[in-house]
């Protein structure tokens, strides 16, 4: 999600990226920008048409077709050229991560959402962990066929995408309601186990403007976007610049590409016990207020260190704190939300808000950590902090507490008038409008 393909771009920038196409900082942070902007434009109405397309044929083909673009950006010769492979490569992949957690929650009973969740978001993790160690390697390939280190990497990984997204077409399967590998009994068993639970998103139903705006005018929506602007700001902020801010520390491109994986895979294990943890409890709102803490106290370590190489243990061991701060939140975000928006259509629209609305912070990541400001990056550093601290912490608080008061009214039968005079079929259609629809916390 904060970026799919394996090694993240910044990997690449302090391997020459950046010299070898002759790009100005400005240039090079137009260019990170312009991913975000076009990968959180188009993420709001992948869904839908993830939902019309069927997942089979959309999630493979958008696969596919970022593979090609990856491949591509090995093969710029300018900075013009990687803007714009940039901007594509946003099209391309704006419906994966979204479209995703949608699919999942519409398989799956809320109680077991999250631990999915955590699972397919610690590949980003892992992706970060795995990249170290993919770019230490393969920019040793510099030079073969006349090309850097750096351009191999996107080649290798854009050609390797494109064969995982044709295999896709033979490995994923649609919604509940028409997956041709369930039975007659096993389809009608994995819907009414769905319903149980308060759900009908797996369900057939067709779209309607309505559905559109009834998740834009949801006060949800907005809160978790805020939520989610805490997490997914402070993330790309993070991943983007943790190679230069461990190369700052004093050690060698290659060795801070290495220095890099420890953080990941550590952030890797904690999002999926976060998963697990939030599945049992219920308790979403306080994993996230929770595990936030760690992130708060990791960036303000980043923060105080001093800025020479007596602060280096300091600074690394914040990078720590600072990604078991961050990765478990997104997750976790994602989790919550899909648990608490209900429609087949409210639902996809809604998760594309909200991560379409995260991810566009990732513009403002891409310019905060500026070269100037080496090597102690306050700037940055204090952003992501006040991401962390304002809209994670504060917005999971806020919205966990309004959660709480509307169950409670509900439990009264303060809401019991939104049903009067309905058919059965009207109330199902009200879905998390319903009285009897209890919000997790």
């Amino acid at each position: 999600m904060q970026c799919m393909y394996w090694v993240h771009i910044d990997f690449l920038q302090i391997d020459g990226l950046q010299q070898d196409l002759n790009m100005s900082d400005g240039q090079y942070a137009a260019a990170l920008s312009l991913f975000f902007a076009s990968y959180a434009g188009f993420e709001p109405l992948t869904n839908i048409l993830l939902k019309r397309l069927k997942p089979s044929i959309f999630i493979p083909s958008i696969m596919v077709a970022w593979g090609i673009v990856m491949t591509t950006m090995g093969l710029v010769h300018n900075g013009a050229g990687l803007m714009a492979a940039r901007f594509f490569l946003g099209v391309a992949e704006a419906g994966l991560f979204p479209g995703i957690n949608y699919y999942l929650s519409c398989w799956y009973k809320r109680s077991e959402f999250g631990i999915r969740a955590a699972i397919f978001f610690s590949a980003a993790a892992l992706a970060g962990s795995f990249g170290g160690l993919l770019a230490a390697a393969i920019a040793k390939m510099g030079g073969i066929g006349g090309k850097p280190g750096w351009a191999w990497i996107f080649i290798l990984e854009g050609l390797a995408t494109i064969l995982i997204g044709i295999a896709s077409y033979w490995l994923v399967h649609d919604f509940p309601d028409d997956a041709k590998f369930l039975s007659d009994d096993d389809r009608k068993r994995v819907l009414r186990r769905l319903k149980a639970d308060g759900q009908s998103s797996a369900e057939h139903e067709e779209f309607k403007m309505a559905y559109f705006w009834a998740s834009v005018k949801d006060w949800k929506t907005w809160a978790f976007a805020v939520i989610y602007m805490g997490c997914d700001g402070a993330l790309y902020a993070f991943s983007l610049f943790l190679p230069s801010i461990i190369q700052q520390l004093g050690y060698s491109s290659t060795k801070a590409n290495l220095l890099s994986v420890p953080p990941y895979a550590a952030a890797a294990i904690l999002t999926v016990f976060i998963g697990y943890l939030a599945d049992r409890t219920s308790a979403r709102g306080w994993c996230n207020i929770g595990t936030s803490l760690l992130g708060i106290v990791g960036f303000a370590m980043l923060l105080g260190a001093p800025s020479d190489s007596s602060g280096a243990g300091i600074k690394y061991a914040g990078t720590f704190l600072g990604a078991l701060g961050i990765y478990p939140c997104v997750a976790n975000t994602i989790s919550w939300c899909a648990n608490n928006v209900e429609g087949v259509y409210k639902r996809g629209v809604t998760l594309g808000f909200v991560i379409g609305w995260g991810n566009l912070n990732g513009i403002v990541a891409s310019n905060i950590y500026r070269p100037r400001d080496k090597p102690g990056y306050k700037l940055g550093h204090g952003v992501v902090l006040a991401y962390l601290a304002l809209f994670l912490l504060g917005g999971s608080l806020g919205t966990h507490f309004a959660l709480k008061r509307e169950n409670e009214k509900r439990r009264r039968g303060d809401r019991d008038g939104w049903v009067e005079g309905k058919g059965r079929s009207e109330v199902e259609l009200l879905g998390d409008k319903r009285p009897d629809f209890m919000y997790t916390l």
